[in-house]
């Protein structure tokens, strides 16, 4: 009977009857790896039961898929866990174990607002940042990132849903650049309120109104003398609060984006084929390439418990 056909199952079990696969497709996992999982164990319990076959007739369970959460499990000082009983054929197992983990649409992340505004709604249920962050196992820079796309303004929230600004990260990228320079950004809005249906604003249009803002860019500029290319054949005076949005359509973006930051451009070494991969795993737009940096920094950092 194949793994598919096979009945399932459930119980809670004693963890000590559970034992690794010794093929298991996942050979190393270390104990820093497994921070996140240990936290989200030891605040809310296990989420997902871990898929076992019987090993032997003394009640013994082989894990296929769950090795991570077992051994979180013991770190997290869980005495039983919740299993799903399958038989599995052997020449079945590595296939289990791979689809389990192989992403590409079999496990979605959520989407960045969606995720954004869970986070926040948990949050509020504490008096301080901090006290949120550390309930997260993350710092209190992680919760104030991750909560950003949770509070837009109506304005942006307003452009994000009609389709003007592409992506969730550009739209916390305008409400950033409201905080250092409101005329500047309330002078970006009212030009991508003005586009047609179906355009919207390139994220490195936004980006650049920032980094003016911040200061960045003056010193790039002043770095590198080199002529900066015009955004279109109507650039915005000198004494414009905010450049010309000009990069509208679908198509258009990615082109003029690389046209209008070409230190950018020289930067990215990796094929678009892996950032599209990557921005798949994250759940996030591929063409978004600082936002998947920052969310992997993220990642990173919070698996090392920094």
């Amino acid at each position: 009977m194949t793994f598919k056909d096979s009945a399932l199952q459930f119980q809670i079990v004693d963890i000590t009857t559970l034992q690794p696969d010794a093929k298991h497709a996942r050979q190393n996992i270390s104990e820093d790896n497994l921070k996140g999982l240990v936290n989200s164990i030891e605040k809310i319990g296990m989420i997902q039961p871990i898929v076992v076959h019987p090993a032997d007739a003394a009640g013994r369970y082989t894990v296929i898929a769950g090795e991570r959460r077992r051994q979180a499990a013991i770190i997290a000082g869980e005495k039983t866990v919740p299993v799903v009983i399958r038989s599995c054929p052997p020449e079945e197992t590595l296939k289990v174990q791979v689809f389990e983990n192989i992403g590409l649409g079999v496990r979605s992340a959520l989407e960045p607002r969606d995720m954004a505004n869970a986070i926040q709604a948990i949050s509020e249920h504490f008096a301080t940042l901090e006290e949120a962050a550390q309930y997260f196992g993350r710092a209190p820079t992680w919760l104030s990132q991750a909560t950003a796309a949770a509070n837009l303004s109506e304005k942006v929230t307003a452009l994000l849903d009609s389709g003007k600004i592409a992506s969730t990260s550009t739209a916390v990228q305008l409400e950033k650049l409201a905080k250092k320079n409101e005329a500047k950004a309330e002078s970006l809005i009212d030009q991508i309120e003005q586009l047609p249906e179906g355009e919207k604003v390139s994220k490195k249009i936004v980006d650049n109104a920032l980094s003016e803002a911040s200061g960045r860019r003056k010193k790039t500029e002043d770095a590198t003398p080199t002529a900066e290319p015009a955004l279109s054949s109507a650039t915005a005076s000198p004494q414009a609060p905010a450049p010309a949005v000009t990069v509208l359509s679908s198509e258009e973006a990615p082109a003029a984006a690389v046209a209008t930051s070409a230190p950018a451009q020289a930067r990215s070494k990796v094929s678009p084929g892996k950032v599209k991969l990557v921005a798949e795993l994250l759940g996030m737009n591929e063409e978004d390439e600082d936002e998947i940096l920052v969310r992997l920094i993220d990642e990173f950092l919070a698996m090392k418990n920094a």
